[in-house]
């Protein structure tokens, strides 16, 4: 993987019923490639995966332009599903926000699993395919938000990218860190 020295990454967390699949594989792959990333979530507390993990967010979502050392925009803002990801962040009214100041400002927003219908609500994929988990309710969603269902695994529409969810972990950052490349190396 391409080094990823000196970007700052957001991760969206749902408060509880994280999918860890998601998360941890992601965080790790980030970090490793030189990432810095922060973890938030809508209470900022404990949060409990679907398989009992517990994370310590870094704080909560409303926060996220307060986190030290952090100046300016995230170069990336990627969103968690998980069985929580409909409860606590698709109507989440903060999200919207962020996620538009960021593409507007140039930067990578991008979602896995369930969390993908927080891009579809906030009018981020109007007329785009985007991938996700092949459940009735997630497609109806999606639907509704004027998006196409993607069977692939990741679909990127310039630089928003969605996954279907844990198992297509490798091939979302690989997408999340070439773009990144791609915006350093037009710079």
């Amino acid at each position: 993987m391409r080094s990823l020295s000196g970007k700052n990454i957001l991760m969206v967390i749902p408060r509880n019923q994280f999918d860890e699949d998601e998360l941890l594989p992601t965080r790790n792959a980030l970090e490793s490639a030189g990432a810095r990333v922060v973890i938030l979530s809508k209470s900022g507390q404990e949060a409990v995966g679907m398989h009992k993990t517990r994370i310590q967010p870094h704080g909560m979502i409303i926060d996220w332009n307060k986190q030290a050392g952090i100046l300016g925009k995230y170069d990336a803002v990627l969103l968690v599903g998980g069985k929580g990801a409909p409860k606590s962040l698709w109507d989440d009214p903060i999200l919207p926000q962020i996620l538009t100041d960021h593409f507007r400002a140039g930067k990578v927003v991008g979602a896995i699993g369930l969390s993908v219908i927080v891009l579809a609500r906030a009018s981020f994929l109007i007329q785009k395919e985007a991938s996700g988990p092949g459940e009735e309710r997630f497609q109806k969603e999606l639907e509704e938000g004027s998006g196409y269902y993607s069977e692939e695994p990741v679909t990127r529409c310039d630089r928003i990218i969605t996954a279907s969810g844990g198992e297509a972990v490798n091939e979302f950052v690989e997408a999340v860190s070439s773009v990144l490349m791609e915006e350093e190396t037009a710079e």
